[in-house]
């Protein structure tokens, strides 16, 4: 494929699961009509994300029903998404030493089924009351490349992203429920602190592993958390080519990957002039 079009979608999803398999069809079918190849959802996209970042288990339905990987939703998803690859957000059922566990995954779906899928490793503030941490980056091959997938903190540290270029990721999927600042809140969203960090971590990611970035985030307000937006796609130089800003939407970009990324390294390639032997890993 020379040309891919991308997109990164901006939306409210809340509990309610059956409203939320109503509701995809459209998304889904607008990015069709716009010749998309690669939609990317926001994290918890079927189920919702927490209600309080401090103690979500203390709240009433403070936490998502989890899901199965297999079970009838993300197979729901794999049927609307078609020929189309899709990835969005779940709070996915799992069992740990004879435990129920649920973990913040992404997953990765076309019609034939699930392509690849992430756990969420960096769980900030009071997550692990709802979430076990995954303990991997991996990207995987798709009919629109090779991508990798990260879940909002994650693109905080730097090493998430390299760990998927160099496993050879072209493009890494962030998605998102990503609100805004809790303890300094704006007025404005885009005067936000974290709407800044927001769009600063997904350039730099970016920039400094010379792929595309899709970031997708959740929009509106869940419990206490009022959501940014900012839906948007990066080029490897780090320069924002589609945004929704703090609105609902999608931002679509069709680019040649591979030319773009060559291009990018040409001079200076980021990953072949590391100097492994000078970084302290750990």
């Amino acid at each position: 494929m020379t040309t891919v079009t991308m997109a990164a979608v901006a939306a409210h999803f809340g509990r309610d699961v059956s409203r939320t398999l109503a509701k995809l069809p459209g998304i889904i079918e607008q990015g069709r009509e716009r010749g998309v190849d690669l939609l990317v959802l926001p994290d918890a996209t079927i189920g919702g994300y927490l209600l309080d970042l401090h103690h979500p288990a203390s709240a009433a339905d403070g936490i998502p029903e989890a899901i199965d990987l297999d079970g009838p939703e993300v197979r729901a998803v794999a049927a609307m998404a078609g020929d189309m690859t899709v990835a969005f957000g779940i709070s996915e059922r799992g069992v740990v030493d004879g435990a129920p566990v649920r973990y913040n995954t992404a997953v990765c779906v076309t019609g034939d089924g699930v392509l690849g899928t992430h756990r969420k490793v960096h769980l900030p503030l009071g997550e692990s009351e709802a979430y076990l941490a995954g303990d991997s980056f991996r990207a995987f091959d798709t009919p629109v490349g090779r991508i990798g997938m990260l879940i909002d903190f994650d693109k905080t540290f730097p090493e998430s992203a390299r760990t998927l270029a160099l496993d050879g990721a072209a493009v890494i999927a962030c998605l998102s429920a990503w609100p805004a600042s809790v303890t300094d809140r704006s007025d404005r969203i885009r005067t936000d602190r974290q709407a800044h960090l927001f769009d600063l971590y997904d350039c730099a990611r970016a920039a400094e592993n010379q792929v595309f970035v899709v970031s997708s985030n959740q929009t509106g307000v869940l419990g206490d958390l009022r959501f940014l937006g900012q839906a948007k796609i990066v080029d490897p130089g780090g320069e924002i080519v589609a945004k929704t800003w703090a609105k609902g939407g999608m931002a679509v970009a069709e680019v040649d990957v591979e030319a773009t990324i060559t291009r990018a390294r040409r001079s200076l390639d980021h990953a072949a002039q590391r100097v492994v032997g000078a970084y302290r890993l750990s």
